[in-house]
């Protein structure tokens, strides 16, 4: 499927003139951008469609370290996407520009993918679920709280730890005017019933609201 390029998001590191169309992800066309795209177009890795065909169905491409054979899958922040014959890792972050782009990571940081926990309930069994972003629902034994995040490893599919929403630790923005910014939380407050953290954010501070926030560190 594909989108008139003058109306992508503006999260897109693309120009907005060029071609008149672009292609979309499969799904999550609100926070995603499509792979062929960041494989062509952001990153250069192939020069066109064909090329990246035969990347895919040789299994030579891996998104969160599974082999991704779809030319428009929906690659979302904190997406990891691996080269393994290139020996080269990118993780989907935000710029201070509001744009997606793609940091190179190691291997091994690149086994990790950070998840905020949006929800959880009590199911049959007494178990908890926790519902995360990007539509992804865990049953762990670990104890969180809904605005905590959780790191998990992508080839175990196990939780590595939990990040407490709190004073202290790493935040970053990643909705709203601050969008990209990374700082220290210095405190969380409440106003008109909800929650504002006040972060410390290189040689500035910002105030941002809990929903526009992810804990990191």
């Amino acid at each position: 499927m594909h989108i008139k390029r003058k109306t992508i998001g503006k999260f897109w590191p693309i120009p907005r003139k060029g071609s008149k169309y672009v292609a979309v992800p499969k799904h999550n066309k609100k926070d995603a951008i499509s792979l062929v795209v960041i494989m062509r177009d952001i990153l250069k890795v192939v020069r066109n469609k064909k090329e990246l065909k035969r990347l895919l169905n040789n299994g030579k491409v891996q998104i969160n370290h599974k082999v991704i054979r779809e030319i428009n899958y929906p690659i979302s922040l904190f997406d990891v996407i691996s080269l393994p014959e290139a020996k080269k890792n990118y993780r989907a972050i935000l710029s201070h520009q509001k744009k997606m782009i793609f940091e190179e990571v190691s291997e091994k940081e690149s086994e990790n993918k950070i998840y905020k926990i949006l929800n959880k309930r009590l199911i049959e069994g007494g178990k908890t679920q926790f519902n995360l972003m990007q539509g992804i629902n865990l049953l762990i034994k670990e104890k969180a709280n809904v605005g905590d995040s959780l790191v998990l490893n992508m080839k175990s599919n196990k939780v590595e730890k939990v990040i407490p929403m709190e004073k202290g630790k790493e935040a970053f923005v990643v909705d709203g005017k601050h969008a990209g910014n990374v700082g220290k939380i210095e405190e969380i407050i409440e106003r008109g019933g909800k929650k504002l953290a006040k972060i410390s954010s290189e040689k500035r501070k910002i105030n941002v609201w809990i929903k526009n926030i992810i804990v990191i560190k």
